[in-house]
């Protein structure tokens, strides 16, 4: 079994290289830290870049995983191929590119571009958003899934993930003590679903939500609470269909607990499953 650590990043192609930029900046909050070949690298927290945009295919995502153990790349790369995925080692300019000393990637059953990583770089000044937008850190992903259930055996027997709950088919998985930081939804395609930020309280998710109303950013789900993993959320619409979330108040496993989660079942119904103070998302993968 391979041995996830954190999600670590996530690369998105843009079809607008600047208008993907200005949204990171004065929407999402996120702090620009370098341009290069065709590129913009942001962080939100404490490691080098946590989100880039480069220019392309507005369908090419690629997500980022830390591995626990920095020695174990290659034993990683033998049990996927082993178990039928093609593995390619990232050059020493992809490497670069991501700043980690190690890489390589995969293609999941659904068709996911996936990094594993070792050594990923850190940064050593603090994080500085452009805006105050309460953001404590980049928390999780949404992935796309052509079958959820086939995908749940995949990241929790190769890959270390374990499940908190369900919702309908979809699990929401935890690779540390954080109540999840994959959620697997049905969809016809591949690529990330939903990307997740994680701020400081309630009142940066409503001072963000009256922001976004002003600046005529679209808000596709709440303010609401999540009743499988507590969390307080607002979710809204960003460049080239994407769609981000912050949230803060999720569940956090304590070590006792990570040894006897048994994952609840929700049925996959908007109304009660997704959101317990009714918010109704417009989001066609969160949709009954």
């Amino acid at each position: 079994m391979i041995d996830l650590h954190d999600v670590r990043y996530v690369r998105l192609g843009t079809r607008n290289i600047e208008e993907s930029t200005r949204y990171a900046q004065e929407v999402l909050g996120l702090e620009l830290v370098r341009t290069e070949q065709g590129a913009r690298y942001f962080r939100s927290d404490s490691r080098d870049h946590t989100l880039v945009y480069f220019e392309g295919d507005s369908n090419d995502h690629t997500t980022g995983f830390e591995l626990a153990d920095a020695a174990g790349i290659d034993a990683a790369a033998a049990e996927l191929d082993n178990a039928g995925y093609r593995v390619k080692a990232g050059s020493r300019e992809e490497c670069e590119q991501r700043r980690v000393e190690g890489l390589v990637n995969f293609i999941d059953p659904s068709g996911n571009s996936i990094d594993l990583v070792v050594r990923p770089h850190h940064s050593g000044r603090r994080y500085f958003p452009s805006r105050d937008a309460g953001i404590t850190g980049f928390s999780h992903i949404g992935l796309r899934s052509s079958d959820p259930a086939r995908d749940e055996k995949f990241w929790t027997q190769v890959m270390s993930a374990r499940v908190s709950d369900r919702l309908g088919n979809s699990p929401l998985l935890r690779i540390d003590p954080v109540h999840h930081k994959i959620a697997l939804f049905p969809s016809s395609f591949a690529g990330v679903q939903h990307i997740n930020h994680q701020v400081e309280g309630i009142d940066d998710i409503m001072r963000a939500y009256y922001m976004l109303k002003e600046k005529g950013v679209r808000i596709v789900f709440g303010p609401g609470r999540h009743p499988t993993s507590g969390a307080m959320f607002l979710y809204f619409a960003g460049p080239d269909g994407m769609t981000y979330e912050y949230s803060t108040g999720v569940r956090v496993f304590t070590e006792e607990e990570m040894s006897t989660v048994r994952p609840r079942q929700f049925p996959f119904e908007a109304s009660t499953s997704l959101c317990m103070w009714g918010s109704r998302p417009d989001i066609p993968e969160f949709k009954s």
